[in-house]
């Protein structure tokens, strides 16, 4: 990581949005992608008791994923389309990934997740990482390719290259270095991760 262009970073930003997220134009758009709604709805959905029933969990899934603002609309209804197309086994299937994914052994879920939605051509980043960001997000972390790449480079992250196929060696490494960078800077930026790489993003064009 370049540490002085973080501190850089920051100090730009600060300038431009005193208060950092609690300045006027920062809390408008955090209203847009409407986080504090989503992080209600997965610990709701995502709740160890909603998994009992693996169509309603399901269409819990969809709905999260329907309704973030970091997911593509392609992306968005393609999952939505595959889901409605699976059957009760396939329902089953995701449902346990998913349990292992947010509530059991991480690693474990992850690899069984990206298996599984590899046989549909739907193991995307944006579709893995969605619920995992809500579920938690003061520490998981949500990839979204251009972004990612990006801070990757901007910011010479050691150790990371970026590849379309989800691997929990990236993820966990890339969550990792941004939870870092996070502790790093200033207490109005320590927001959910959510925000902190929307300030990445944003601090690569200032």
């Amino acid at each position: 990581m370049n540490a002085e262009k973080l501190k850089f970073a920051e100090e730009k930003f600060l300038m431009q949005y005193p208060g950092g997220f609690q300045n006027p134009v920062m809390l408008e758009i955090a209203k847009k992608h409407k986080i504090e709604k989503m992080i209600e709805m997965a610990k709701e959905s995502l709740s160890r008791d909603k998994f009992e029933d693996p169509d309603e969990f399901a269409q819990a899934m969809v709905k999260i994923v329907a309704r973030s603002s970091m997911v593509s609309v392609f992306e968005k209804a393609k999952f939505r389309d595959l889901v409605k197309e699976m059957s009760d086994e396939e329902k089953r299937r995701l449902n346990e990934n998913m349990f292992e994914l947010i509530h059991g052994n991480q690693e474990k879920g992850f690899n069984q997740m990206v298996e599984f939605l590899q046989i549909y051509k739907m193991a995307k980043w944006t579709i893995m990482t969605a619920c995992m960001l809500y579920s938690n997000p003061s520490v998981e972390v949500f990839i979204k390719p251009t972004t990612t790449k990006g801070v990757i480079k901007y910011f010479e992250l050691e150790g990371l290259e970026y590849k379309p196929q989800p691997s929990y060696e990236f993820y966990k490494e890339y969550r990792k270095q941004i939870n870092e960078m996070k502790n790093k800077m200033d207490e109005s930026l320590r927001v959910d991760n959510a925000g902190f790489c929307g300030f990445l993003m944003m601090a690569m064009d200032l």
